[in-house]
């Protein structure tokens, strides 16, 4: 890969990387290139473990009570994640600020126990945006950015844009890119084939893939895995099929409640004790659509409530749950055995 350096000055400065920006603009729009050295060892950065994105704790003025969260990761920090993701969709990231968003990523990095991954959603609409975003989130101690797709111009969001944005992004991100795909908040999806050109990229480490499609996850794994990407499930109601197609880890909203299940879930598989493991699944699954496609976040937090953890209220416009659907989510998981 050849990166352009010419009558640059140094935007931001982040470990191995320095990301300049021209002293001259094309068309209005700032351009810019990146210098790198050792990026192809990005790659080695192992992903495979569970990663609960973590929700972001409310008070009931719905300002964030940063205590509470730090009280939260001291709880997870005794479970076997691998680490975290900040400010994915299930830490309302797009209810936050810029400031609120980096703050958070800080506290966490600061709670977390030593060799926890710090995983920061760093996407915005722009690519602009997104690539001072990812600069933030690294300032503040991200180990790695995970970038959704960009998605309100729907209908010019095609492959050559996509493909585009993320090669922009991850040229200039001082730490490793994972691709984020989650069609059901979206309305767009990453194809598979788009997936394998980016992978190419040295800085491009992996995807997390919320749509559940484990024919996709096979093609995806079978023709990146020679590059050394890597492919993560984004919910725990698919995770084992994924894993049998050569996903390496999840990234799963019931790991914040139940984290300890999914942990053993992932592990069963690496022994290969797969009926265990078949059966371990099957309870999940029902919780897991409880916290995401049926009651989303309001219902993550009334759950991480009853395990123990700071849910708290969400922001508007997102509602609480009604008592009727509380009560429904509360049988997914007695039903499972989990309350």
């Amino acid at each position: 890969m050849a990166f352009v350096v010419n009558n640059l000055r140094p935007l931001c400065k982040l470990g191995a990387l320095t990301v300049h920006q021209p002293a001259f603009g094309m068309g209005g729009v700032r351009v810019l290139a990146c210098v790198h050295r050792g990026m192809a060892s990005f790659k080695k950065i192992d992903l495979s473990g569970v990663f609960p994105p973590l929700p972001t704790p409310f008070n009931q003025d719905e300002t964030i009570n940063y205590e509470h969260l730090r009280n939260n990761v001291t709880k997870w920090n005794e479970i076997g994640f691998k680490g975290y993701v900040v400010q994915g969709s299930n830490g309302e990231y797009t209810y936050l600020s810029d400031t609120e968003r980096v703050e958070l990523v800080r506290t966490v990095k600061q709670a977390a126990a030593p060799g926890k991954l710090i995983i920061a959603g760093s996407g915005c609409e722009s690519t602009q945006a997104t690539i001072d975003m990812t600069c933030k989130m690294a300032e503040a101690g991200a180990d790695v950015v995970m970038v959704i797709t960009p998605f309100y111009f729907k209908g010019r969001m095609t492959s050559q844009a996509f493909k585009t944005h993320y090669e922009k992004v991850a040229s200039a991100s001082p730490v490793p890119v994972i691709l984020y795909s989650v069609p059901a908040n979206t309305g767009v999806d990453l194809p598979a084939d788009v997936v394998v050109q980016l992978s190419q990229h040295p800085n491009i480490i992996g995807i997390k893939d919320s749509a559940g499609d484990v024919t996709k996850f096979g093609s995806m794994v079978q023709h990146t895995q020679a590059s050394g990407f890597q492919v993560l499930a984004g919910s725990a109601s698919f995770m084992l099929g994924t894993y049998t197609v050569g996903a390496v880890g999840c990234v799963a909203a019931l790991a914040n409640t139940l984290g300890k299940e999914v942990c053993q879930l992932h592990n069963l598989f690496k022994e290969g004790k797969m009926e265990e493991a078949m059966k371990l699944q099957h309870r999940l699954i029902a919780p897991n659509s409880a916290v995401t496609r049926k009651f989303g976040v309001p219902g993550l937090k009334v759950a991480m409530d009853w395990f123990g953890y700071y849910g708290g209220p969400t922001r508007l416009p997102l509602l609480p749950l009604s008592p009727e659907e509380v009560e429904s989510m509360k049988a997914d998981f007695q039903n499972n055995g989990f309350l």
